[in-house]
């Protein structure tokens, strides 16, 4: 005799029926869409490959199609300086031929910088791979693989002793080998004067920073689009170097420069002749020191104190700079200004060359320029704003004699507008000069991040067509 099934099993046999045809059919749909999508974008591939024919439009390109003939990309920047690690993804797209567009910009940083793990490399970790998640989040997953990810450390890295920057970098790029983005053997170094060599072999001779930020000024403006004509200089003052660079446009500039000062920079499908350098040792926090009377990387012997005039006369305090801790100490005197400018003047003597041209040619200042401008009401904090040079020199002998009698709540004010005012003035700027200063241009952020990522993917770019 036949068994009867039971409700319960009836009822689970009415359930699983329809189910199990769902997910055929949920299978089948999968299949179908999987194949259309990998059809689609071989065509694509193959299209691009023979003819370069018209492209279709997607919902999301993959890497290596264009939309409206232009391809689109991306580039990850990483800028580590000497107070934090910031990261800049950038997506662009770019006619062959013609100048780049940027079409969107996603920015993060972090606090400290990297020399703050000097003794723990294992500790910067954490922070390196928050940044590259934000970056897995902003690029598509398809073009994980065709997006160079790199690394430039200022001059302020290098300030660490012995082999600690290098320890430090060579953890980040272990991390960065891991990550899914296109990774080089150049994709983690320091930019200073000891790398020169290598630099004049990847990049662009000696100041990368300040050629790089010099891009992204000018291409923010609107003058890579043309032939430079209108192009602006760019003024830059970190810890631990500074830097100046535009395009002269006068011979004598030309003809009087030192060696080692102009470089040709090809970008773009075109050459420009630039003036820049950078002078390490010359960066704010560097030349804190170099006022204070201390010398890079060395203590003061028996922990004594460094008695300056651009301090307040009651100033007693310390300082750490590059892991060391300095002692400090004011002196007592009538005229603060004059004896700190003297002091100044004496660090900055025959370390500064001079071009008049650059009293012709419009400048953006960044950094401390733009810090200590907005710190003493010179400038917006938040929107930036123009000036001219002797404005410095107005807050800076203000700052100063106001010390002469009461405690400032930075010591160093005093010190730091003496000293951009003279460095300035060494730069052969006067007193009626005006200088842009401000962080972002159009929203984006006004750093050498997205020159360099420019002049990176141009010149992989160009080994792709000396290779082909």
């Amino acid at each position: 005799m036949r068994k009867i099934p039971n409700n319960g099993n009836l009822k689970r046999m009415k359930v699983a029926y329809p189910l199990g045809l769902f997910v055929c059919l949920f299978i089948y749909i999968a299949y179908i869409k999987w194949h259309w999508v990998f059809a689609t974008q071989a065509f694509f591939s193959i299209t691009e490959a023979t003819s370069g024919a018209h492209r279709g439009q997607q919902t999301r390109d993959p890497p290596g199609t264009t939309a409206h003939g232009h391809k689109v990309f991306y580039g990850i920047m990483f800028d580590a300086g000497s107070t934090g690690t910031r990261v800049h993804i950038f997506q662009l797209t770019w006619q062959p031929g013609e100048t780049p567009t940027l079409t969107h910009e996603t920015f993060k940083a972090l606090q400290p910088g990297l020399s703050a793990y000097a003794d723990d490399v294992e500790k910067s970790t954490p922070g390196i791979q928050e940044l590259l998640d934000v970056a897995k989040q902003e690029i598509p997953f398809d073009f994980w693989k065709a997006t160079p990810l790199v690394l430039k450390a200022t001059a302020g890295l290098r300030l660490l002793p012995g082999e600690k920057a290098q320890n430090l970098l060579q953890k980040v790029k272990e991390v960065f080998k891991a990550s899914p983005f296109l990774v080089g053997d150049d994709c983690v170094s320091i930019m200073n004067g000891t790398d020169e060599a290598r630099l004049i072999q990847m990049l662009f001779h000696h100041s990368f920073v300040g050629i790089s930020a010099w891009i992204t000024i000018n291409f923010l403006t609107g003058s890579l689009k043309s032939s430079g004509s209108n192009s602006v200089g760019m003024l830059d003052l970190g810890g631990g170097s500074t830097q100046i660079t535009f395009l002269p446009r006068v011979e004598d500039t030309l003809q009087t420069s030192p060696p080692g000062y102009l470089t040709s920079l090809q970008i773009f499908n075109r050459t420009y002749k630039l003036y820049s350098y950078s002078y390490l040792g010359l960066g704010l926090m560097s030349a804190r020191l170099a006022i204070l009377g201390g010398t890079e990387g060395k203590p003061v012997e028996n922990g004594e104190e460094l008695a300056s005039p651009c301090l307040s006369p009651s100033f007693r305090g310390e300082w750490e700079h590059a892991e060391i801790t300095y002692r400090l100490s004011g002196q007592k005197a009538a005229n603060l200004y004059q004896l700190c400018a003297n002091r100044v003047s004496e660090v900055l003597q025959n370390k500064v060359h001079r071009t008049e041209e650059v009293k012709d040619v419009d400048f953006y200042a960044f950094s401390y320029y733009y810090d200590l401008a907005a710190n003493v009401g010179l400038i917006d904090a938040e929107k930036g704003g123009s000036l001219v040079v002797g404005d410095f020199e107005i807050a800076a002998k203000y700052v100063c004699r106001t010390a002469e009698t009461q405690p400032q709540s930075n010591p160093f004010m005093c010190m730091d507008l003496t000293y951009i005012s003279l460095l300035l003035q060494e730069f052969g700027f006067p007193g009626n000069k005006v200088l842009k200063l401000t962080r972002k241009i159009n929203n984006v952020e006004t750093s050498w991040a997205l020159g360099a990522i420019f002049h990176y993917i141009d010149s992989l770019n160009g080994q792709k067509r000396t290779a082909s």
